[in-house]
């Protein structure tokens, strides 16, 4: 952002320079590349002064302030709780995979039911409708007669 701002061709204003203070801190080579020379120019003022020894004491703070490297104790336990939630959001998305293709399945299968219906014309009377007794010979049932035999 800042970065891709070019330089007015007159000096920095007191509001600018104050931004970029309080962005990239008092050390002016910290700043960006097309900021600097206008920057130089303003901290040689009085208010340039005031801002960049504000910002320097901020920097002087953070600079002091450390934070501890985590113990393996804590690192190990991180570690284990975020592995749980992973498995089971792997399983859970299984789960509506399979719900999905079941779903699609079933859309398939009542769509094709569907056009059967609608695409097969009807059996006309003519036709032998074919039972569990019957055979290419003739009827096989118990009312056949078995005295030829």
């Amino acid at each position: 952002m800042a970065e891709n701002r070019k330089v007015a061709d007159g000096p920095m204003d007191a509001r600018r320079f104050a931004a970029l203070a309080d962005a990239y801190g008092s050390a002016l080579h910290r700043w960006p590349q097309a900021e600097q020379p206008g920057a130089t120019l303003f901290a040689e003022t009085e208010e340039g002064r005031a801002i960049l020894g504000r910002a320097g004491r901020l920097d002087a703070i953070l600079d002091r302030h450390h934070v501890e490297a985590p113990g393996r104790a804590l690192h190990g336990e991180i570690v284990a709780r975020a592995e749980v939630p992973l498995r089971q959001g792997r399983h859970r998305r299984l789960w509506w995979l399979g719900f999905g293709l079941a779903g699609a399945g079933l859309a398939g299968a009542v769509a094709g039911l569907a056009l059967v219906s609608v695409v097969t014309p009807d059996l006309s009377s003519d036709h032998y409708v074919m039972d569990a007794n019957a055979t290419s010979f003739g009827d096989a049932g118990p009312d056949a007669e078995t005295e030829d035999l």
